[in-house]
This record gives C-alpha cells, sequence and structure tokens, in this order.
C-alpha cells in the first residue's frame, strides 16, 4: 500500500516549502478536527449515563439513544453554521482562517471536559462544531491552490486522510484515557490541537494564487459577493446538486458511522463483557472505521483519475449503502457471533466513508478562486442541517422501537438517492483547477 505521507517526504525536492508546510497544516488541522469530532461519539454512553441524572432525566436505553441523537443534531447544526469560514477564508485568508477555526474547536472540547449537566454539553458541543466545520473547506482549498496541477488530485486526497488518522487518534486516546480515567479526560485531550496554531502562524504563508486574485478584485470585493457566487447563473446547478450530494454522504456519516462506537458498547455488554472491554472493544470499531478510510483515500485518487468523480463516487456511496444495512439491520441483531462480525462490518464501512475524499479535490475544480472556500464550506456545511434532522430522527427512532439496529440501517436509503443524482453534477476529470 502506497504510503501517501512518506512518498510526500520523498518528494519533497518537487514542492516549495510553502508547499509542503501548507499540506502539513491542513493535514494536522484535520487530523485534530477527525480527533475532536469522533471523542463526542466514543463517549457518549458513559457521559450521558452520569449527565442524564444529573438533569433530572432517567439514564435509560431508551433515554440514551434519544439525548445522543439530540446532541449529535445540535453539533451538526454547530457544524452547519460554520458556512461563515468560507466567505472569511475567500476574503481574508486561508491560513489566518485556519487558525481561528482550530481555536474555537479546541477550546470548546476542552470546556466540554467541565459539563454539569447534558443541556451544557449540548451548548458547548454546538461551539465545538462551529468551529470544526470550518478545517476542511479551508484546508482543501489551501491544498488545491498551493499544490501543482498534475499532484493537486493526490494533494487533496492525501489532505483528508488526516481526518481519518483523527479517528484512530481518538480510539487510541479512548483506549489508554477513557478506558481508564473516563469521558472528562478524553475531552481535555481533545483541546490538544490549539498547540497547532502557533506552528501555522509562524510557519505557512497565503497561497499565492490567492493573494492574486483578491488584488485583482481590489478592496471592494467584500465577503457577501464570494458567497452570492455561488448562486450565478454559472454556478448555482452545480451548488444545488453538491449539496445534495453531501446531504447523502453526511446522513451516513453522521446516522450511521458515528453510532458504530456506541453499538458495539451495546453488542459487548449484551454478550457479557466488562464496562472495560466495552469500551476497549468500541475503540477497535473506531480504529478500524479510521484504518479503513485511510486506505479507501488512497484508492480514490486512482479511481477518479481511472473512472472520473461521479463514478467513484457512487462506487463508494453502495459501500456505504451496504454497509449500513447489513452491520445495523442484520450483524447488530446477532445472538452469536455479532462482536467479530460488527467489527468486520465497521471496517467496511470505514472503507465506504472514503466517499468524502472524493469531495476535497471535486469541489475545488469546480469554482474560481475568487468564492473557492466559500462554496466548499456552504456545500459540506449545509448539507448539516438536513444530516441534523435525520440525525434528530434516529434518535427519536431508537427512543421509539426501543433499538439502535433499525433506525440507523434505515438511513442507507440515503445513498439510493445519492446514486439516483449522481449523473446530473459536473465531471471535471482531466480539466485544470479554475483561475
Amino acid at each position: 500500500m502506497e504510503n501517501p505521507l512518506a512518498n510526500l517526504e520523498h518528494n519533497t525536492a518537487r514542492l516549495t516549502r510553502n508547499q509542503v508546510r501548507s499540506f502539513w497544516a491542513a493535514w494536522g488541522g484535520w487530523t485534530m478536527d477527525g480527533m475532536d469530532s469522533f471523542i463526542y461519539s466514543l463517549v457518549l454512553v458513559p457521559a450521558l449515563r452520569e449527565l442524564l441524572p444529573k438533569s433530572g432525566i432517567a439514564a435509560t436505553t431508551a433515554n440514551i439513544g434519544y439525548y445522543g441523537g439530540l446532541l449529535f443534531a445540535l453539533f451538526m447544526i454547530g457544524w452547519g453554521t460554520a458556512l461563515i469560514w468560507g466567505p472569511i477564508a475567500d476574503r481574508f485568508g486561508r491560513v489566518r482562517t485556519m487558525m481561528f477555526s482550530i481555536t474555537c474547536f479546541s477550546l470548546f472540547t476542552l470546556l466540554s471536559a467541565f459539563a454539569t449537566g447534558v443541556w451544557s454539553l449540548a451548548i458547548l458541543r454546538f461551539l465545538a462544531g462551529v468551529g470544526i466545520g470550518g478545517e476542511w473547506s479551508i484546508g482543501a482549498s489551501l491544498v488545491a491552490e498551493e499544490w501543482p496541477e498534475a499532484r493537486r488530485t493526490k494533494g487533496g486526497a492525501w489532505m483528508h486522510t488526516g481526518y481519518y488518522f483523527g479517528f484512530f487518534l481518538a480510539a487510541a486516546a479512548n483506549y489508554f484515557i477513557g478506558s481508564r480515567f473516563g469521558w472528562r479526560y478524553m475531552f481535555l485531550v481533545g483541546g490538544l490541537p490549539a498547540l497547532l496554531v502557533g506552528l501555522i502562524r509562524n510557519n505557512v504563508q497565503e497561497p499565492a494564487r490567492w493573494a492574486t486574485r483578491l488584488e485583482a478584485l481590489g478592496e471592494r470585493w467584500k465577503m457577501h459577493h464570494a458567497f452570492l457566487q455561488l448562486f450565478s447563473q454559472r454556478y448555482r446547478r452545480r451548488t444545488i446538486f453538491n449539496s445534495i450530494y453531501l446531504v447523502v454522504s453526511l446522513t451516513g456519516l453522521w446516522a450511521g458511522s458515528v453510532y458504530v462506537p456506541s453499538a458495539m458498547t451495546y453488542i459487548a455488554t449484551r454478550t457479557g463483557h466488562t464496562a472495560m472491554a466495552a469500551a476497549r472493544l468500541a475503540s477497535y470499531s473506531t480504529a478500524l472505521l479510521g484504518i479503513a478510510t485511510v486506505i479507501g483515500a488512497l484508492i480514490v485518487p486512482l479511481l477518479a483519475e481511472w473512472l472520473g468523480r461521479r463514478i467513484t463516487l457512487g462506487i463508494f456511496y453502495s459501500i456505504m449503502l451496504g454497509a449500513i444495512a447489513v452491520a445495523f439491520g442484520h450483524v447488530f441483531y446477532l445472538q452469536s457471533d455479532a462482536v467479530g462480525w460488527f467489527l468486520l462490518c465497521a471496517f467496511v464501512l470505514g472503507l465506504g466513508g472514503a466517499n468524502f475524499v472524493v469531495y476535497s479535490f471535486w469541489l475545488p475544480e469546480q469554482y474560481g478562486t475568487e468564492c473557492r472556500a466559500s462554496a466548499f464550506a456552504f456545500i459540506t456545511n449545509i448539507g448539516r442541517f438536513a444530516a441534523a434532522a435525520f440525525t434528530f430522527m434516529v434518535g427519536a427512532g431508537i427512543r421509539h422501537f426501543q433499538t439502535m439496529g433499525t433506525p440507523v440501517a434505515l438511513t442507507a436509503l440515503a445513498f439510493v438517492v445519492g446514486i439516483a443524482c449522481l449523473p446530473f453534477g459536473e465531471e471535471t476529470k482531466g480539466k485544470p483547477l479554475p483561475a
């Protein structure tokens, strides 16, 4: 298997110093983003077991599922409001905006360790979501604009592996820290990304492409101008269909993959494992998700250059559809060997999760420099409002059916819609990055 990070170092002679540093800044920020966003799914059950009674709510399985879905939904609404980072990055720069977003999500993840009830945790997770939602759009724009044309697709895909390395870091932290010291210490670990801000500030410069374009537009170019470009005659159709694709992917991630640790915890507990063993199995399932998606991320650019962006996305949509349906619709209810089969499903689900990698290079290819970050931020974040509704529905379904499996399995239907809409997308295979 090709190691993207080793390959990057091997080819540094072909890249300028700032190109290499820009990659590592985007990759590092996206790694910490992935870690912080997945910490909550790992500590969901123990955190709500402690906080629900403090809020006057019984910590039953149904209530944990219901309020867990509610908190996931609020987190995604916060993530959705992060679309504001795009116009900020288009007007004031990719690097500076990245530093602010990292500071935001690190601070509020750390403060989640001191939550006194379920509602204070909800508010802090909402605010952390606002910060987390900025990383992808900024990092992808930075790499797309800074890297040379011949290597841009791989650069975007490799940058995206950082998010799933973050899953692995979250799993490792839960294994060594969360399972021993409790969920609050996991949120303390989530404050570490703030350390990246100083390194980025002192070592990474803004892309010359962005600076040149901003200078040509002049001081009259404001944030709202960048945002309104997304709905111009040139971009309107692309913006609509790209937003639909993201709703599909986000529904699969937040209503499917994020429930993997909780599902594993329930399966392990049901089959007689101790609480510590269940926490560690949840960590294993999360690590498998991350490892499989990194493998998928290495495959994505090869398929995209061979088959095109739309067909590649359709392949990974299909993997997600099958994995969610089988994992939660069948394996979750097995009376024997459920742990082993669910771990296998987690790996396949992680492989399908690489569908997000396609957007890291496909979306920047569809928009000009003056509105690229705005487009990426709007498309990747507006879909979170719809995904939040689906996630809340999943939580309500868990409370109604008194089970996690069936409501989560039904989210696989979103990928049927996505596959049907793919022929209407803009194919950019072989085309240069717009000026």
